[in-house]
C-alpha cells in the first residue's frame, strides 16, 4: 500500500431522498477524486456525514470505495463514535477490507476523558484492531493538545498521524515543530492550506479538497515545486471557495453542491441536515467559476 501523503480528499456520502446510501454514486465520486489527482481518499469522516452512519453502513461504504479505488490510491476509513468498545467493533468490522488507516475521533459526547484515559482509548483501539490509526482531532470539547498528541505518538506506535482540524494554525505549527520522523501531520485547516504546506505538512484531509480537488492538488504541487507566488495566488481563490462553503453550518451539503456543479452525483445530505441554500449555491458557483473548476 502506498504511503499516506499528499492531498487525500474526504468523500461525501451520497444519500437518496429516503436517506439511503447511493453506493453507485459513491463509487463514481471516488473515481472522479482519483482522476483529479488525489493521492488517497477518506470515507466516513465529517464531510461524509460519518456521524450519521451505523457500523454496517460504514463498512459497506468503505467496501464500495475500496472497489472503486481498485488499488490506485490508499483508502482511509472514518470511525466517529463515543466509546472505545464501539470504535474497536467498527475497526474490526472493516479489517478484511484492508484500509490504509482508521481515522478515529476521540470519544466526544459531553464527558471528556482525561489525558491518561485518552491515551488508553487509542492504545486499546490499536491493540484490538491491529490497524494503523490517524487521530481525527476535530471535536472542540475533546480537542487534543499538541503535547497529548505527541505523547500518544510515543506510547502507541500504531498511531501514525493526526488530522489536525479547526482553524488554529498555531497549534498546527506546534505539532509540525516537534513531531518525530515516522509520524504524519495532515492539515484540515481548510482556510490555510498554503501555509500548512509551506510549514511542511505531510498531507491534507479536508472538506475543501473534496469540493475543489483539482485546484487543491495543484496547490500541493506548486508548494512542492517551490513556486510560492503561484501557490499564493491559488490560495486566495481556494479561500474564496472555502468562504462560500462555510457560513450556514451544513458543510457536507455545501460540498455536495460544489461537486454537483462539477458533474459529480453527490446526492442529498441525510436528515436533519439541510441542503445548500439559494444564497450558498450562488456563492459556491461564483467561487468555483473564479477557481476555473466550472
Amino acid at each position: 500500500m502506498a504511503e499516506l501523503a499528499g492531498v487525500i480528499p474526504p468523500s461525501t456520502t451520497p444519500f437518496d431522498a429516503a436517506g439511503a446510501i447511493d453506493f453507485g454514486a459513491a463509487a463514481k465520486q471516488i473515481d472522479w477524486l482519483i482522476k483529479q489527482g488525489a493521492a488517497g481518499v477518506a470515507v466516513g469522516g465529517s464531510t461524509g456525514e460519518g456521524h450519521t452512519l451505523d457500523a454496517e453502513e460504514t463498512r459497506d461504504l468503505l467496501a464500495a470505495a475500496t472497489e472503486a479505488a481498485a488499488g490506485r490510491v490508499p483508502v482511509v476509513a472514518g470511525i466517529i463514535c463515543d466509546s472505545t468498545r464501539e470504535a474497536v467493533r467498527r475497526g474490526r468490522l472493516v479489517a478484511d477490507l484492508n484500509p490504509a488507516a482508521l481515522q478515529v475521533t476521540p470519544v466526544h459526547y459531553l464527558f471528556r476523558p482525561s489525558d491518561d484515559d485518552m491515551v488508553e482509548h487509542f492504545r486499546t483501539m490499536a491493540g484490538e484492531t491491529g490497524q494503523k490509526i490517524i487521530i481525527y482531532n476535530v471535536v472542540p470539547w475533546t480537542y487534543l493538545s499538541p503535547a497529548l498528541l505527541l505523547r500518544i505518538f510515543d506510547e502507541v506506535p500504531q498511531v501514525i498521524g493526526v488530522k489536525q482540524s479547526a482553524g488554529d494554525l498555531k497549534l498546527f505549527a506546534d505539532l509540525m515543530m516537534d513531531v518525530k520522523p515516522g509520524k504524519s501531520i495532515f492539515s484540515a485547516v481548510d482556510a490555510l492550506m498554503y501555509p500548512s504546506y509551506a510549514m511542511g505538512a505531510h498531507g491534507s484531509i479536508a472538506a475543501i479538497l473534496a469540493a475543489a480537488p483539482g485546484a487543491s492538488v495543484k496547490l500541493w504541487d506548486l508548494v512542492k515545486a517551490g513556486d510560492h507566488a503561484a501557490a499564493l495566488d491559488l490560495h486566495w481563490k481556494l479561500l474564496r471557495t472555502w468562504n462560500a462553503l462555510l457560513p450556514h453550518d451544513n458543510l457536507p451539503a455545501a460540498t455536495k453542491y460544489a461537486q454537483a456543479l462539477q458533474g459529480v452525483p453527490s446526492g442529498l445530505p441525510r436528515q436533519p441536515m439541510a441542503p445548500a441554500s439559494a444564497e450558498q449555491k450562488k456563492a459556491i458557483e461564483a467561487a468555483l467559476k473564479g477557481l476555473g473548476a466550472i
